[in-house]
């Protein structure tokens, strides 16, 4: 299975149109979102999708957050600050990141297969003993040139990026 992972959207609809084509060009069926939605709005262009989302620091509008989270139905999920999930039997921490230090230690614990996390606007991969640390990129200005979305595929445990900014 391909798992979609994108962060920081900050508003950005034609980066979050942009990367939702990439993603269903991927097969994705599963979209985990590292934080920064900032409008509820943004949720619903995730709709093809099941999204599994947790909140970042410009995540303000919960309740409406959590409404559009809810009309979304079926599996979607807004799981708060941090979310603990599990797909193909993969374990994801994801969290905003705001603490490098807290993103570090989750990794360390080696409790989980994948650490995803947002904030820095930048992307990573990196390994931690059995853990693999990623970072999708941000999209937060529309003149970024290296807009970024991690695509997991579970089957081979791999991890690749793809530009969302062509």
């Amino acid at each position: 299975m391909n798992i979609g992972i994108i962060s920081d959207t900050h508003d950005n609809v034609e980066a979050i149109e942009r990367a939702t084509e990439v993603f269903a060009d991927e097969g994705v069926e599963i979209v985990v979102h590292c934080g920064d939605f900032v409008a509820p709005l943004m949720i619903d262009y995730f709709e093809a999708f099941e999204l599994h989302g947790v909140l970042g620091n410009n995540d303000g509008d919960v309740a409406n957050i959590q409404a559009a989270f809810d009309r979304l139905g079926d599996e979607s999920r807004l799981h708060g600050r941090f979310a603990d999930l599990e797909f193909d039997g993969l374990s994801f921490a994801v969290l905003h990141g705001e603490s490098t230090a807290e993103v570090a230690a989750i990794a360390a614990g080696d409790g989980y297969d994948f650490v995803c996390y947002g904030h820095h606007h930048e992307r990573e991969l990196s390994e931690d003993g059995r853990t693999t640390v990623l970072n999708p990129g941000a999209h937060v200005l529309a003149s970024e040139a290296d807009r970024t979305v991690a695509i997991v595929d579970t089957r081979s445990e791999s991890v690749r990026f793809r530009s969302v900014s062509e």
